[in-house]
């Protein structure tokens, strides 16, 4: 688990963040004296909760969330304040929770016992998220390959949800045919960068097929198709929207959630 902290205050961050750790051990935490300092390592590397000071200099921890949640729409905000003025705002955002001041290790464990958004496990390498924007991450940082039609390839495989044939995948895709070596270029960028990251095992290839290994990864849309509670309460609408041949999953998630 990746957690940020931020508070411009020194003795207050030091407060937050040594509480953060004695609860989670297990976790990577990283405290900020201002929220440019935070924002600026969120691009880099996206963290899965964040607990904001709102009383923070040129940019305030109400804004600060919103700038995460473009980052990451599954970030899961935890405001600590000695303030309870915030609290329809904080609501507005969708935060995760809202922790008064005085910090202490009990009242962030019980925040992160209650956390809103799924947060993978750390023991796989690789994270797929698909609420929201689509993107990969391995041993925690977001992968880029050379093609960004490869990105969409592996999209679509981890949307069908098997092996896909690469007729399948031209379809999909585009809507023309499409030469079988330009297929085999973009399978072979996805297969170099997972290699590259020594998470080659969770891609599956056979003779003219491409899949992802669910047992090798972490996925929020999987685990929401399991019926898990905290991939369920994920979910808000958005599914891989850079996408437009999404929709149609993103339709039967729509349905699925009014049901219930």
């Amino acid at each position: 688990m990746i957690i940020y902290a931020a508070d411009d205050r020194p003795a207050a961050l030091d407060v937050l963040v040594t509480s953060i750790r004695e609860v989670r051990e297990d976790a990577l935490v990283t405290g900020f004296h201002s929220a440019a300092e935070l924002l600026e390592a969120a691009m880099e590397r996206p963290c899965d909760v964040a607990f904001l000071d709102i009383d923070m200099p040129e940019i305030g921890g109400i804004d600060m969330g919103r700038q995460l949640k473009l980052l990451n729409p599954n970030v899961n905000i935890i405001f600590a304040t000695g303030y309870d003025d915030y609290m329809k705002e904080a609501f507005e955002l969708h935060a995760s929770g809202y922790c008064m001041k005085p910090i202490t290790p009990e009242k962030i464990d019980k925040e992160l016992n209650n956390l809103r958004r799924t947060v993978m496990p750390s023991d796989r390498k690789v994270r797929i998220q698909c609420f929201g924007n689509f993107e990969i991450y391995i041993d925690g940082e977001p992968i880029d390959f050379r093609y960004s039609k490869s990105k969409e390839m592996l999209a679509y495989i981890v949307d069908a949800g098997s092996a896909c044939t690469y007729s399948q995948i031209s379809a999909a895709l585009w809507d023309s045919e499409i030469s079988g070596s330009y297929i085999r270029t973009l399978r072979k960028d996805i297969l170099d960068t997972f290699k590259a990251k020594g998470a080659e095992a969770a891609v599956i290839q056979r003779w003219g097929r491409l899949g992802i290994d669910k047992d090798m990864v972490s996925c929020d849309f999987y685990d929401w198709i399991e019926g898990k509670p905290e991939a369920i309460n994920a979910y808000w609408g958005k599914y891989m929207y850079q996408y437009s041949w999404a929709e149609l999953t993103k339709a039967k998630l729509d349905l699925r959630d009014k049901k219930n």
